[in-house]
């Protein structure tokens, strides 16, 4: 057998096994048989890839040390570990992040929060030539660095209660080259921010906060609670404790005609959207839905005079 040869039986092999073992998460629908084998064999070849990538990426031939790192890998995905934390890879609008248990796995639906904050962010900056962002709950980093990478002429502040997740943030800004236009600061939502450099001064707030009731956390698959950081989730009793900090306590940083966004889970969009629109300042709020029309981001204006 040549070494082409060897490597496709390795591969059909490898394939089978994730056929008949492999769970998969319907948060993370870029994860199929093909596409974690493939990001595993890279990882197991000492260049580590995300799923998205690897998928575009010609395999390379494994050497026996190699091929035993890839049985390994197998078999921790298939007990259910984390494909991105066997990787420490993970792909969000384009950008390739380095992941690991400090902080939540960035998600395919985050970027409809992403996308949608982007294009204010641009618009912001094709009137003004400039723009100043906050992003809180920032975890990895990704929606900040995202919109560094997608709007050079961003200045982004970004912040997290945890201070392993903000080290994770900062080695991916420094990783793409955005570590001069992205700071991080640990701390509670907008607590470091709260001077008034910040005061009345932002253009865009995004969040993705943690929103999931408790009760349901404790309930949540092992492959989610046995990894992630519980932070990450858990919104408190219903789910919106976070959310409804956020709502009472951005206008404090916005000024008139800058937008706040943020992601909030299933069956949420109509109760938070209704606490918007009781509040005095915020108007023209838009709902972002994903493909099953599920309200996963809300947009709004902030028309009023800070707070």
């Amino acid at each position: 057998m040549n070494e082409n040869q060897a490597s496709l039986a390795l591969f059909q092999e490898c394939e089978a096994l994730l056929a008949t073992s492999l769970q998969t998460l319907d948060d993370k629908p870029e994860e199929t048989v093909a596409s974690t084998l493939k990001a595993l064999w890279h990882a197991a070849a000492g260049a580590p890839l995300s799923v998205q990538r690897a998928m575009e990426t010609a395999l390379p031939t494994l050497d026996a040390d190699a091929t035993t790192q890839l049985r390994m890998l197998l078999q921790q995905r298939i007990v259910g570990v984390p494909l991105a934390h066997l990787t420490g890879r993970q792909q969000f609008m384009g950008l390739e992040l380095q992941v690991s248990g400090d902080a939540l796995i960035p998600r395919e639906e985050t970027e409809l929060l992403g996308h949608a904050a982007l294009a204010r962010l641009q618009n912001i900056i094709r009137e003004k030539n400039t723009a100043i962002v906050i992003d809180v709950c920032t975890g990895s980093g990704n929606l900040a660095l995202a919109l560094a990478h997608h709007a050079p002429r961003a200045r982004v502040w970004a912040a997290d209660l945890s201070e392993s997740a903000v080290a994770l943030a900062q080695s991916n800004a420094k990783n793409l080259w955005l570590d001069d236009r992205v700071t991080f600061r640990a701390g509670d939502l907008l607590t470091p921010f709260d001077t008034p450099e910040f005061h009345g001064k932002m253009d865009l707030l995004v969040c993705n906060p943690p929103y999931i009731s408790s009760g349901k956390v404790d309930v949540m698959a092992s492959e989610i609670i046995g990894h992630e950081p519980r932070l990450a989730f858990d919104g408190g009793p219903l789910g919106i404790r976070i959310l409804q900090r956020l709502i009472a306590e951005a206008p404090r940083f916005l000024k008139p005609g800058s937008t706040l966004a943020f992601e909030l889970g299933l069956g949420q969009g109509r109760g938070i959207r209704k606490r918007l629109e009781q509040h005095n300042g915020y108007a023209d709020i838009a709902e972002i839905t994903d493909a099953h029309g599920n309200v996963r981001a809300l947009v709004a204006l902030w028309a009023g005079h800070g707070a």
